[in-house]
This record gives structure tokens, C-alpha cells and sequence, in this order.
């Protein structure tokens, strides 16, 4: 990738969750620590070695946003989400901090993307800017996909993220998900953003919701398939932050 085009790319890291089912109280649910550090310094990292500039990456914290605060410093910027309004606010809240010359955003979430390599985010980029299109979702094929919603895919070329609440048995075969990992055209989803509707039940304003909106107005959506799934590792849960420590102590 062209150190042109990463220039003008920009990075939103959404870092502001609670973590309840990991009991955190004291602390955001991204600053929980596998192989010694906080579940989200190893993909700063990771952009840092793609070549980011600190600059052009945004952590966007709400929960105890003091604690990612004083660890990270200047090493970021930051985009303080108020109200806990769901995934897509929050990526829109952090594009709002981006620079003014940056058109490609990515949105990658603070606390499954620890063991992502350089050539996984790179490759994602690569793809997404060759494609013209306005969303590229990193999807992943998980042994167990019980947990999750699932990317369908149409004859016609769309694609959908379902919520597992809403899966036919049809679909709930199918084992490829959503990584949580988006790239945007940021002029895109900035413009379309104030007019997403909200999430049934929740309220809340999804990334998923993102791809129904290119879907519906035509324009250019794409998954792309990480190439090694051990890559994406999930931490919902007191046992996968044990089993993401045990991963990383032995890497």
C-alpha cells in the first residue's frame, strides 16, 4: 500500500465499553490486560508498524476514559463518546477528530483486534481502496458461530449482517461473521450517518446498519475474509480474556 493512500487514511479505534459481563468496574472493558498490557495497546501497535501516524488514529472512550487517557498520552487522539449510543455513533463521533485530509477510515473495535498482523489490516485497506466501494467488512469463519450474528450473502451481490436473534435455521449453518472490523469512505458514511436509523429493541445506532444503507441506495459493499482466523479473537467473557492472555504469553 502506497504511503499516499495511508496518508489520507484514518483509523477510529471504538474503545469507550464498559465490559459488564467482564465486571469491570473500575476500569474500561479495552484496558483488561492479556500478556501483561491492556487488550487494546496491541493493535496501536499494530497501525504503528503499518505505518499511522499517531495523528490519524482516534480511540473513542467514554467508561473511565481517564485510565486509556494516562496510559496511552500522546500516543493517539482522542473522541469522548457521552452517551453510549452503539457502534456506529461511536465511529462517527471519532471520524469527527479525524484530520480534514483523510478520506478512508478504519473502524476497528479496541478489544478483539490483539492479535491482528500488520499484513491483515494492510491487505483489508488494499482491497477496500481498489473496490470503489463505500463499505468493506472484515469477516472471519468461527468452528462455533453460535454467539454471533452472520454475514449472508445474495445471489444479487448484497450483503447483510443478521443479528442472531433473527437467523432462519437456513442461516444459522452458516459460519462466517462479522469481524466488527469496517473500512468507510469517510464523506460517505459522515453524510449518511445523521439519517441511520436506529437498531430494533436497542435504540442504539450499529456499523451493520451501515451496509443496508449502501445496499438500499446501490452503491459498493464487500467482504473480505481474514486470511487466518486465529487472527480475530473476541473478549466477551472472563474465560476468553484467560484463554487471550494464555495466547499472547505464548506467542
Amino acid at each position: 500500500m502506497s504511503s499516499n493512500k495511508l496518508n489520507s487514511t484514518g483509523v477510529v479505534i471504538l474503545a469507550a465499553g464498559r465490559g459488564s459481563r467482564l465486571n469491570c468496574t473500575d476500569k474500561p472493558k479495552v484496558m483488561c490486560e492479556i500478556g501483561g498490557r491492556p487488550i487494546v495497546s496491541y493493535i496501536i501497535d499494530t497501525l504503528k508498524k503499518c505505518g499511522f501516524t499517531k495523528e490519524n488514529i482516534c480511540l473513542v472512550v467514554g467508561f473511565h476514559q481517564e485510565k486509556i487517557r494516562e496510559y496511552f498520552g500522546d500516543e493517539a487522539i482522542y473522541a469522548s463518546q457521552e452517551e453510549l449510543k452503539g457502534t456506529a455513533h461511536a465511529a462517527y463521533v471519532g471520524m469527527q477528530k479525524l484530520p480534514l485530509n483523510i478520506k478512508t477510515v478504519l473502524v476497528i473495535n479496541g478489544d478483539d483486534s490483539a492479535f491482528y498482523s500488520t499484513e491483515a489490516i494492510l491487505d483489508l485497506l488494499t482491497k477496500h481502496q481498489q473496490s470503489k466501494a463505500v463499505v468493506s467488512v472484515l469477516s472471519v469463519e468461527l468452528e462455533d458461530p453460535s454467539s454471533y450474528g452472520r454475514i449472508i450473502k445474495y445471489e444479487d451481490g448484497r450483503v447483510e449482517i443478521i443479528e442472531k436473534e433473527y437467523l432462519t435455521d437456513e442461516q444459522k449453518n452458516i459460519k462466517e461473521i462479522s469481524s466488527g472490523t469496517f473500512c468507510f469512505d469517510r464523506n460517505w458514511f459522515e453524510t449518511m450517518f445523521p439519517t441511520m436509523l436506529p437498531l430494533r429493541k436497542l435504540g442504539e445506532y450499529g456499523l451493520p446498519t451501515a451496509l443496508a444503507v449502501a445496499n438500499k441506495d446501490n452503491l459498493g459493499v464487500q467482504v473480505i475474509k481474514l486470511k487466518n482466523n486465529s487472527e480475530w479473537f473476541g473478549v466477551n467473557t472472563p474465560a476468553e480474556l484467560a484463554e487471550a492472555d494464555k495466547r499472547k504469553l505464548t506467542l
